[in-house]
C-alpha cells in the first residue's frame, strides 16, 4: 500500500502546498490591509476550486467505469498522457516562478482589493483551480496503476493534509520553507513518476488495440520476478516499472525522462531574482505592496446605502452548485443507464453471483455488471451445462459498474463469479425464450487440455534438439579445422534447426541468451565479452576474423547447447504458454527478421523467418484440434496467410539456395512481405483468446 501511495502522497503535498500558499498569501494580505471582513470572498473561490476539481475528479470516475474495456483502456491512456503533460507544464513554471511567488500574488491581490468581490472570489478560484484540476487528473491517473486501490487515496488525504499544516505554519510564522528548493526536489521526483505515468499510459492505449506491439516485450522477468512480491509493487508503485514491459513503454519512458529531466535541472538562463526572504517564508508583516489602512476597516469606502448586495449565502451555493450540477448531467450522460435502457443490472461479490438476474428474451443485451464485494472478480455469462462462455468481464473492481453485451439465443444461461482468491459462485439458471441464435460462445480450456498438446511439443523439441546438439558439432570441427566456408554453410543450418524450435524460447531461459544473443543493450555491442552463440559467430564468418579467433566462439557454442540439452528434461513449460507462441514467434519474426536487426553479415535474415514459419506450423499442429473446436473458419483462415507468408517469404530464395538479404530487397517486395506478416498476425492474435485458461470450469 505505500507504493501506491507514494506518488498520490507527493503529488498531494506538491499541489497542496501550491494552493495553500496562494490561500495564505491573500488572507494574510488582507489582515495586513485591514480588510478581513473580505477574508469570505477568499474562501468562496476556494470552495469553488475545490467542487470543480472534484466534480472534475466524479466525471473521470464514473464515466470511465461504464465505459467498455477497451474503451477503458483508451481513456485511461489519453488521461494518462494529458496528465503527463500537465504536471510536466507545472514542474517547469514552479521552477521559475517558486521564487517570486509571493510577490506576484500580491502584487494582484493589491489591484483586486480594490475591486469588486467578485473578482476577488475569482482571483482564488483561478490561483486554486489550476491545481485541483492537476491534482484530480493526476491523482485518477496514477490510482489505474495502483495494486491496491485505497493507498492512493490515503496517499492523497495525508499529502493534502500535510500541505495544509505546512501552510497553517507558514501563515503563522512558525515555519521557514525555502521553496525554491522545496520546488525544485519535488519537481525531481514527480518528473520520474510521470515518465512511469506516461508508460502506463501507453500500454493502454497498445492494451486497447489503439497502438501496436502488445506482445513485444523489451523484458520479460516474470519467471526470475514475482510481480506481487512487495519488492515488484514498492517499484511498480513509485515509478510504473514492472517485470514485463513492452517495448513501446520503455522507449517511451525514456524519451520523456532523458530530454525533460536534461532541462529540469540545467541551470535557467535567466533566473529572475527573489526580493530578500521571499522564497523563504510567507511573511505577511512585511508587505509595501499593499498600502496600509487609513483607519479601521469601517473607514475604507464603504458602499451606498442604497445598494443591497446579494446575500453571501446565495453567491456562495451556486458557485459552488453549478460545477456538482454539471458533473451530475455528465455522469447521467453516460451512465450504467446511457444507451442501454432496460438493461438488467446484475450483482458480483464473494457470498453471491446474479442477484437481479431476470427473466431473458433472445436478442442482444446489455448488462450492467456491479461488483458489490470488497475484492475483484472476473464474471462470465455461460451455459451451465457445457461452461461454454458468452461474454465475459475480467478485473471487475469493488465498487465499480461496467456494462457486457452479449447476443443470447434460444437456450439456458447463468452468471458464474470467481472473487480473487475465492471460491467461484454461480447464478440460478434462466431460460431465453424466443427465436434467434446466440454469437459463438468460447469452450473454456483447462490446464488438463492443454497437457497433450504440450506433452507433443516438448517431445518435438526434445528430438530436435539433439538434432542441433549434432549441428553445433560439425560446425565446431569446421571452425577448429579452420575450413571457414564450409563453417559459413554449416552454420546456417544449425541456426535454422534452432529457430524451428521457436515456441520453446520461454523455456530456455538464460541459455537463448547465450545461444542466440544479438548485441543490443550491451556496453561493447558486437565486441563485448558477453555477446555469445550464433550471432557472434556470424559477425566473425562474415567478417573475416581469423580461424583460430573463433575457436573459443565456436567451442562455447557447442558447449552452451549441449548444455540445453541435458537442461530441458528438468525445465518447467506453462501450458498456458503454448497458445501464446503461436503469435509470439511471428511477432519477433517482424520485429527482428524482416527489419534486418538480427542480420550480423550472413544475410539469411529471411531463412530465419522461413524457420519461424515452420516452428509457427508446429504450434498450431498439436493446439489445431482445441482451435478447430472453438473457430474452424478462424483457423481456415490462419492457414491461408501461413500459406500466403511462406509463399512471399520463399520469393526471396534463389535457385542456388542462398537468400536475398532483407536490404536488397526493391520496396515493393519488403512492403508485400511486412503487409502479409501483418494480416498473418492479425489472424493468429485470436489464438491466445480462445485457449486462454479462464476461471469459468
Amino acid at each position: 500500500m505505500l507504493s501506491d501511495a507514494f506518488p498520490s502522497f507527493l503529488i498531494g503535498l506538491r499541489e497542496g502546498l501550491e494552493a495553500g500558499l496562494v490561500v495564505s498569501i491573500l488572507l494574510a494580505s488582507l489582515a495586513k490591509a485591514g480588510r478581513r471582513d473580505r477574508a469570505g470572498s477568499v474562501w468562496l473561490g476556494v470552495a469553488a476550486a475545490a467542487a470543480l476539481s472534484l466534480s472534475f475528479a466524479a466525471v473521470l470516475t464514473f464515466t470511465s467505469a461504464h465505459l467498455p474495456p477497451k474503451a477503458q483502456d483508451v481513456f485511461g491512456g489519453v488521461m494518462a498522457l494529458l496528465a503527463v503533460t500537465f504536471v510536466t507544464t507545472m514542474v517547469f513554471w514552479m521552477r521559475r516562478a517558486s521564487a517570486s511567488m509571493s510577490g506576484d500574488l500580491k502584487a494582484k491581490l493589491a489591484a483586486a482589493l480594490g475591486a469588486s468581490t467578485g473578482m476577488l472570489v475569482f482571483t482564488a478560484f483561478a490561483a486554486v483551480a489550476r491545481e485541483g484540476l492537476e491534482t484530480a487528473l493526476f491523482l485518477w491517473t496514477t490510482a489505474q496503476t495502483a495494486h491496491e486501490k485505497s493507498g492512493p487515496g490515503i496517499g492523497a488525504v495525508a499529502g493534502i493534509a500535510v500541505a495544509a499544516l505546512l501552510c497553517w505554519g507558514l501563515y503563522h510564522r512558525a515555519l521557514k520553507l525555502n521553496l525554491a528548493r522545496f520546488f525544485k526536489i519535488t519537481g525531481f521526483v514527480l518528473v520520474v513518476i510521470a515518465a512511469g505515468v506516461l508508460a502506463y499510459g501507453l500500454t493502454d492505449l497498445q492494451e486497447s488495440g489503439a497502438v501496436g506491439g502488445f506482445t513485444s516485450y523489451a523484458w520479460d522477468l516474470t519467471a526470475h520476478l514475482d510481480p506481487n512480491a512487495w519488492y515488484s509493487q514498492v517499484v511498480a508503485g513509485t515509478l510504473n516499472l514492472t517485470p514485463k514491459m513492452t517495448w513501446l513503454s520503455v522507449v517511451g519512458y525514456v524519451a520523456y525522462l532523458a530530454p525533460v529531466m536534461f532541462f529540469y535541472l540545467r541551470p535557467a538562463a535567466a533566473a529572475v531574482r527573489p526580493a530578500p526572504k521571499t522564497a523563504e517564508a510567507v511573511t505577511p508583516v512585511q508587505n509595501p505592496e499593499v498600502p496600509e489602512p487609513a483607519a479601521t476597516p469601517a473607514a475604507s469606502a464603504p458602499a451606498p446605502a442604497s445598494r443591497k448586495p446579494t446575500p453571501r449565502w446565495a453567491l456562495g451555493t451556486a458557485i459552488v452548485a453549478v460545477p456538482a450540477v454539471v458533473a451530475g448531467a455528465v455522469i447521467v450522460a453516460v451512465g450504467p443507464d446511457s444507451g442501454s435502457k432496460g438493461a438488467q443490472t446484475i450483482e458480483v461479490s464473494s457470498a453471491s453471483c446474479g442477484k437481479g438476474f431476470g427473466d431473458l428474451t433472445t436478442g442482444e443485451h446489455v448488462f450492467q455488471m456491479k461488483n458489490t464485494g470488497d475484492v475483484a472478480a472476473e464474471v462470465y455469462l455461460m451455459d451451465p451445462s457445457s461452461s461454454a462462455v458468452y461474454g465475459e468481464i475480467e478485473g471487475l473492481a469493488p465498487g465499480t459498474t461496467r456494462p457486457m453485451t452479449a447476443t443470447i439465443g434460444t437456450g439456458t444461461y447463468a452468471w458464474r463469479c470467481v472473487p480473487n482468491g475465492k471460491d467461484a459462485v454461480t447464478s440460478e439458471s434462466k431460460r431465453a425464450s424466443g427465436t434467434g441464435s446466440s454469437t459463438t460462445a468460447v469452450v473454456p480450456i483447462t490446464e488438463k487440455d492443454l497437457e497433450a498438446p504440450l506433452d507433443q511439443y516438448r517431445a518435438y523439441v526434445t528430438s530436435h534438439l539433439s538434432e542441433l546438439a549434432g549441428y553445433t558439432d560439425t560446425l565446431k570441427q569446421d571452425v577448429d579445422a579452420g575450413d571457414l566456408p564450409k563453417a559459413e554453410q554449416d552454420w546456417l543450418t544449425a541456426h535454422l534447426a534452432y529457430n524451428r524450435l521457436g515456441a520453446a524460447y520461454g523455456t530456455f531461459q538464460d541459455w537463448d541468451k547465450k545461444i542466440d544473443g544479438r548485441a543490443d543493450g550491451l556496453t561493447g555491442k558486437v565486441q563485448d565479452p558477453d555477446f555469445t552463440g550464433f550471432h557472434r559467430l556470424e559477425y566473425g564468418l562474415w567478417h573475416g576474423e581469423a580461424a583460430a579467433a573463433l575457436a573459443p566462439v565456436a567451442d562455447q557454442l557447442a558447449a552452451d547447447v549441449h548444455g540445453l540439452v541435458g537442461d530441458w528434461p528438468k525445465q518447467d513449460f506453462d501450458p498456458a504458454d503454448l497458445p501464446l507462441r503461436a503469435h509470439e514467434i511471428l511477432e519477433n519474426t517482424l520485429q527482428f527478421q524482416l527489419t534486418g536487426d538480427a542480420d550480423y553479415g550472413s544475410g539469411s535474415t529471411l531463412a530465419t523467418a522461413d524457420a519461424n514459419l515452420t516452428g509457427t506450423r508446429e504450434v498450431l499442429s498439436v493446439i489445431r484440434p482445441l482451435v478447430q473446436a472453438r473457430d474452424p473458419r478462424g483457423l481456415a483462415g490462419i492457414d491461408s496467410w501461413l500459406d500466403r507468408f511462406g509463399t512471399v517469404v520463399n520469393a526471396a530464395k534463389q535457385p542456388d539456395g542462398t537468400w536475398t538479404p532483407v536490404a536488397q530487397l526493391d520496396p515493393a517486395a519488403r512492403q508485400k512481405l511486412n503487409g502479409t506478416l501483418g494480416e498473418l498476425l492479425e489472424q493468429l492474435s485470436v489464438v491466445p483468446d480462445l485457449l486462454e485458461i479462464r476461471k469459468a470450469t
